[in-house]
């Protein structure tokens, strides 16, 4: 098994990446996913959630209410924190639970939003970021998910800088143009990928 961390800023297109990546045949195990599920009602992560931070961020069915919890912690470097420490833990076991499923000769692809800011690198034998400008990211947020240019700066400000994140790559994948430039570079990647599990079977 090939245990690989995929990750890159807001924006910078990691979904297409895993897509493309899982289109190939890798296994993916995505943190934002799992993040959703073990805040799900009823979970004792919804239920700390809501201690931490009042009932206010509870739709009227109970759900957690993403963007009004986003507003609160985005703007709040230590509530973000707080639910950092209640999230965290709940996804690193599902992660794990799930990648125990994995064959030997798997390429296990963690798709991980915040490797490099909770320094998660360590934990994969390969570290893939993808790298957009923050002015691609910007724009992308802004123009393709609808986000006003205030919470779009604030997102970004949140996370790792992107010296950060490419400090902690293995591999680049540049995603600064165009979709059609993207599925090559992941291509060669897929198929590195796929010869070092082989060798590790």
């Amino acid at each position: 098994m090939l245990k690989v961390g995929l990750t890159g800023g807001i924006g910078a297109g990691k979904s297409e990446v895993s897509r493309l990546l899982v289109s190939y045949g890798a296994v993916l195990i995505d943190a934002d996913r799992i993040a959703r599920e073990v805040v799900e009602p009823g979970t004792p992560g919804l239920a700390a959630v809501v201690a931490a931070f009042g009932e206010d961020v509870l739709t009227d069915a109970g759900t957690l209410d993403r963007p009004k919890l986003g507003s609160v912690v985005f703007a709040d470097a230590e509530r973000l924190a707080t639910l950092n420490a209640i999230v965290h833990p709940l996804v690193g076991a599902r992660s794990a639970e799930l990648e125990s499923h994995a064959g030997a000769g798997d390429v296990v692809v963690h798709d991980v939003p915040l490797l490099a800011e909770n320094g998660l690198a360590p934990l994969y034998d390969l570290v893939v970021v993808v790298d957009a400008s923050p002015e691609t990211q910007l724009d992308r947020l802004v123009r393709l998910r609808g986000m006003a240019e205030s919470e779009a700066r604030a997102r970004m400000a949140a996370q790792a800088t992107r010296a950060a994140r490419l400090a902690v790559a293995d591999v680049v994948i540049d995603n600064d143009g165009p979709l059609d430039a993207l599925a090559p570079q992941v291509r060669r990647l897929w198929e590195d990928l796929a010869g070092r599990a082989a060798d590790r079977a």
